[in-house]
């Protein structure tokens, strides 16, 4: 249930929905509204600091994402903020160190720099449904069987590493879904992923409540 930012009730715990450039609202904000959600749109810090938990989408080029961060000062907000935060496809890349996509420089707050899929073995985008590999027990997969598959769309991709919460393969075995501290990321499209991706946003908003 989206809240304006100005009847926000803070005696409830509530998730702000980062608003940039480079977010994909509509489609984030849909599926938070099918999944009754209580969470307000915010553009700055100060909208930020109200939140108790934060989801920061993203789609197109990381660089642009990155700048348009920095407008109004969400990246430096995002990189010394100790609440929870679930980035979105290009919202998890942008939180690794860097991306060869335009030689950005992300947030750095998970170890990781971002390559891209070898055009001349497979098409890039990976675009489809594919299922994860190498799940670790985590409360993000809370209810979702081995075998539920997820929604990519990417260009640009984090090599498996001990961040990996689970991983996928295309081309080569990339991060679907990351953790660091109070950083949780997944790089397939949640609310364009049915029953499962709704349940992983489901599994994120009740860590939060």
């Amino acid at each position: 249930m989206f809240i304006r930012n100005d009847k926000i009730n803070l005696d409830n715990r509530m998730i702000a929905l980062i608003k940039y450039r480079a977010g994909n609202i509509a489609s984030v904000s849909n599926a938070l509204d099918r999944l009754g959600a209580e969470y307000f749109l915010a553009e700055t810090p100060e909208q930020l600091d109200k939140a108790d938990g934060i989801i920061f989408p993203g789609v197109g080029h990381a660089g642009s994402a990155m700048e348009s961060l920095k407008e109004n000062g969400i990246d430096e907000w995002l990189i010394n903020t100790n609440k929870p935060v679930l980035g979105i496809c290009v919202g998890m890349q942008l939180l690794f160190e860097s991306s060869t996509e335009g030689n950005t420089q992300g947030l750095g707050v998970i170890p990781g720099a971002l390559q891209k899929f070898d055009s001349s073995v497979e098409k890039v985008p990976h675009m489809g449904w594919n299922t994860l590999s190498d799940r670790t027990d985590h409360f993000l997969f809370d209810g979702i069987d081995e075998d539920e598959h997820f929604y990519f769309v990417h260009s640009y991709y984090a090599p498996s590493s001990e961040y990996a919460l689970a991983n996928c393969n295309y081309i080569t075995d990339f991060i679907a879904v990351t953790a660091r501290d109070n950083y949780l990321g997944v790089q397939f499209h949640p609310e364009k992923s049915g029953e499962a991706g709704a349940k992983v946003l489901k599994n994120f908003l009740d860590s939060v409540y």
